[in-house]
């Protein structure tokens, strides 16, 4: 593990996957610059949803300064925390990568798929301590940032009191309810989640189908001690991830069959 992170002089790089003008990204600066002086953004120009931990290798990326200390390239999240540790701040790098705030949450299956999570995932893989950071709402309800706002700064200076573990993102979810509804805080497991079919299918205006892949619509319950039921529990989720994939259990197995 490594040792707690000094805040007295601790630069901080925020990216995300809504894209630099997102109200987010304004909330999650909010919530940096209350823990740091030097604070760094870096985002993509566009909306990355869905983006996952992807590269782009096929054509040159730009990073295009719009205001002091803060960049937009014309990529994916994990490009933009990539530019910004080895070329724009390769001098000085980052001692923590916080990404988001999402608006929506990142629980159970989302992982897989989120682009706010692979920026911390990439993070992470440079060996920089990262806080994947993501606001439930309700369907046809305004996103209520005051409440990541709110409890945002309290979740990190806790967590940058712990010595970092190795290889380990936090995933952070903030419910979506008013922050006085909030019932404190929740330390859980990915979830799993029963998903209900959706894809939207239809016809163009030239006669040819086409299929539209929507939000994750959740069936059933949702398993207690894990994100999913902390959100609905309206608590905040605190999540370890870790990006070691191997089975180890399957190891000993493994050996026997191919020793």
């Amino acid at each position: 593990m490594a040792e707690p992170i000094n805040r007295d002089k601790c630069r901080i790089l925020i990216s995300n996957d809504d894209g630099i003008r997102s109200p987010g990204i304004q909330v999650l600066e909010k919530i940096a610059r209350e823990l740091s002086d030097d604070v760094w953004v870096v985002a993509p120009e566009q909306e990355q949803s869905g983006a996952s931990h992807s590269l782009t290798t096929r054509r040159p990326l730009r990073l295009t300064e719009v205001a002091p200390r803060r960049y937009w390239v014309d990529g994916t999240p994990t490009d933009c925390v990539l530019l910004a540790v080895k070329r724009l701040l390769r001098d000085k790098p980052p001692d923590l990568v916080l990404s988001g705030i999402n608006g929506g949450s990142n629980v159970g299956e989302d992982l897989t798929y989120s682009g706010t999570v692979a920026a911390a995932m990439e993070a992470t893989l440079l060996g920089i301590p990262a806080i994947a950071l993501s606001q439930d709402y309700r369907e046809g309800e305004e996103v209520p940032w005051q409440t990541g706002e709110a409890y945002g700064p309290e979740v990190i200076r806790r967590l940058l009191h712990l010595p970092w573990p190795e290889h380990t993102l936090f995933n952070i979810n903030f419910p979506g309810v008013a922050a006085e509804e909030v019932g404190g805080y929740a330390v859980t497991k990915q979830g799993k989640r029963a998903i209900a079919d959706n894809l939207t299918e239809g016809i163009d205006p030239r006669g040819r189908p086409y299929y539209w892949i929507g939000p994750i619509r959740e069936a059933g319950n949702a398993e207690p001690g894990s994100d999913v039921c902390a959100l609905l529990d309206n608590k905040v989720s605190i999540t370890p991830i870790y990006l070691d994939l191997t089975n180890v259990p399957v190891l000993a197995a493994l050996r026997k069959v191919f020793e």
